[in-house]
């Protein structure tokens, strides 16, 4: 749990960081920049994003581990949910922060945990006790309250929502691929992690930036762009931060619970918005409460009483049996 409520904390600093980086002069320049940034700037974010993930195995000596990884049955399904989780889900999720703000993107992407936990209970069995249901719905009107703040300015509604179904069904999708494929030994989290950004990239920079005609652009921010590459290799750092924890509590606690506490990250990014940005609009009563609502029921969402409590049960056995 403690994985999973680290993953959406970071995460929701990438969105503040993400958000500056796509409101810089190149993305917002011309009308084919302000087309080509959701491509351009997720594409960026993973080729960064694989990077860190590469120099955190390499370190690690983990590197060759990587390599068998991929040749896995498993390791192929993590490529798939990639490919769903990446260029669908991510383009989905800057298209969210670009048309709604880094705040409202954030809120607005994060219903996938409530299709994630469908899925999760198809595919995987992963059985969602009804007062973790009733706690997640909880938590998806606290998004859906943020989301009708008065103080808000949706620049482009229907873009926007376009890009929050992306998202939440690519992520949605991508959290039970990577569950199930994390319970092959030869596939740690780590590694799914490489494997999922490293193929996200390679599909951006082959398949969808050239069929965008987007490379020359790309490779024009690397020039004379100031602090532009540098703003997105660091969101691309605490995304990476983020997924490793993601991963790691997928594979620890399941998909549906991870998601739930992943929910978090909304509410997170309000509060950095009003600490980092001084984005002072946010401290209305409904962001207030909404934000209130959505860390508490999200986390509600994400445990699971009935293990504590036999955890707790065991323990006690065990401490009366030594005794």
């Amino acid at each position: 749990m403690i994985a999973g409520i680290i993953a959406g904390i970071t995460w929701a600093i990438e969105t503040i960081i993400l958000g500056i980086a796509l409101g810089m002069t190149p993305f917002v320049s011309t009308e084919q920049a302000v087309l080509l940034a959701p491509f351009v700037s997720t594409f960026l974010h993973d080729f960064f994003s694989a990077i860190w993930a590469c120099i955190f195995n390499g370190v690690r000596g983990k590197l060759p581990a990587f390599v068998r990884a991929l040749k896995t049955k498993s390791g192929k399904f993590v490529i798939l949910a990639a490919v769903i989780g990446g260029p669908v889900g991510m383009t989905g999720y800057v298209l969210s922060v670009a048309n709604m703000g880094a705040s409202i993107g954030a809120v607005a992407s994060a219903i996938f945990p409530a299709i994630g936990a469908v899925l999760a209970y198809l595919f995987l069995k992963e059985k969602m006790q009804w007062y973790r249901w009733i706690f997640l719905v909880l938590s998806l009107l606290g998004v859906y309250g943020l989301s009708y703040s008065p103080e808000i300015n949706i620049t482009n509604f229907w873009l926007g929502f376009a890009g929050t179904l992306m998202c939440a069904f690519g992520w949605g999708i991508e959290a039970v691929i990577i569950a199930k494929s994390v319970q092959d030994e030869a596939v740690t989290d780590e590694l799914a992690l490489q494997i999922r950004q490293t193929t996200s990239a390679i599909v951006y920079g082959v398949v969808i930036i050239p069929i965008m005609k987007g490379w020359g652009f790309t490779v024009s921010l690397f020039n004379g762009t100031g602090w532009l590459i540098p703003v997105i290799a660091i969101a691309a750092l605490f995304a990476t931060v983020s997924y490793l924890f993601y991963y790691k509590a997928i594979s620890q606690i399941g998909a549906s619970k991870s998601m739930a506490l992943n929910i978090t990250y909304s509410a997170w990014a309000v509060i950095f918005g009003v600490i980092f940005m001084k984005n002072y609009s946010l401290l209305n009563p409904i962001t207030i409460l909404c934000t209130i609502a959505v860390l508490i029921f999200a986390i509600l969402a994400g445990a699971d009483y009935k293990e504590l409590f036999k955890k707790e049960k065991k323990e006690e056995i065990s401490e009366q049996q030594n005794a």
